[in-house]
């Protein structure tokens, strides 16, 4: 698994297309993925130091797994099929057990600027990406 970082967000709000951008940390390759409105401004406002006077859905996810004694350990994407990239939260009980839970990517990022946790690509993603563009 390759350690990435968000480097972009494009936001067009009359146009149904945002994007980040992630890039391989300590390293030049980059992989676009395109994300929803909302997501996109999510992201945006967590990133931005931005704070709601109620929480946004993925701050009410990360309280929830708060609340309840867990962790969120990491996001990665690991699968690349028709264009479509498909990711997982990696959490962890309070007892200790690890749980991979598919995600979109956008909302896993969310989570990940949230949380302050690892976002990572799977190596094959990577190849597989940069061959489709």
């Amino acid at each position: 698994m390759v350690p990435v970082d968000l480097v972009k967000i494009i936001i067009d709000e009359k146009n149904h297309d945002q994007a980040i951008v992630l890039r391989e940390r300590g390293g030049n390759r980059q992989i676009p993925i395109v994300i929803g409105y909302p997501e996109a401004a999510s992201i945006q406002m967590k990133i931005s130091g931005i704070s709601t006077p109620r929480p946004l859905t993925h701050d009410l996810f990360a309280s929830v797994i708060t609340a309840l004694g867990g962790t969120v350990e990491r996001m990665t994407i690991d699968d690349l099929k028709e264009g479509v990239f498909f990711a997982k939260l990696v959490l962890c009980d309070k007892a200790g057990r690890s749980l991979a839970v598919d995600c979109r990517p956008s909302d896993g990022i969310a989570m990940a600027v949230r949380l302050n946790i690892p976002m990572l690509i799977d190596e094959k993603v990577f190849l597989q990406a940069v061959k489709d563009e």
